[in-house]
């Protein structure tokens, strides 16, 4: 059993972006759910907005799949949840899973949430400490506060750590104004 890396309450992962050593893959992806009640699925999972969530419909574990089409390097993922606002629906048990596919996924973080309030980042690596390479990340709600049946969560954020250069070290981009101008198109 593992807790969250330790960030300030409310952490933004944009804040990670913005270092450069980081950038967000989720829309590399295909995303599945184990349920959903109808307009709470996977676009309110992923629409940058707090207000909205993803709202299961059905008995646990809750699943968020999350498939891509290449091996991928994942370092971290984000993860809010608000138990102000969702209180019994708030996740209090979550297992994250990896693997190439659904039959042989493992089980590399189990985390236990005391009423979380912003973004809790997982970090995502091998024994090495070195990010996980993988097909698939499984997210698996096993219980709830106050022992709800149905959970909420609000965003889900994958990142993935940027390569250097192989022609040289460059400066790290560090604005905005720079990052819209640091890759050939």
């Amino acid at each position: 059993m593992t807790t969250p890396n330790k960030t300030p309450p409310g952490a933004d992962p944009k804040q990670l972006e913005r270092t450069g050593t980081v950038r967000e893959i989720g829309s590399q992806a295909v995303w599945s759910l184990s349920s959903c009640k109808p307009g709470f699925g996977v676009d309110q999972l992923r629409d940058d907005n707090l207000e909205t969530y993803w709202q299961s419909d059905g008995s646990q574990p809750h699943l968020v799949n999350i498939q891509f089409r290449r091996k991928t390097t994942v370092k971290t993922l984000c993860i809010y949840a608000d138990y102000k606002s969702d209180e019994s629906y708030t996740p209090s048990k979550i297992s994250v899973r990896v693997g190439n596919n659904f039959h042989n996924l493992q089980e590399i973080r189990q985390l236990e949430l005391v009423e979380p309030s912003g973004w809790i980042h997982v970090p995502l690596t091998d024994t090495h400490k070195k990010p996980i390479r993988t097909f698939m990340i499984q997210i698996a709600v096993l219980a709830n506060h106050q022992n709800g049946r149905d959970t909420h969560m609000r965003q889900i954020k994958v990142y993935t750590p940027v390569e250097e250069s192989s022609i040289g070290k460059f400066p790290r981009c560090t604005t905005i104004d720079f990052m819209m101008y640091r890759t050939i198109r």
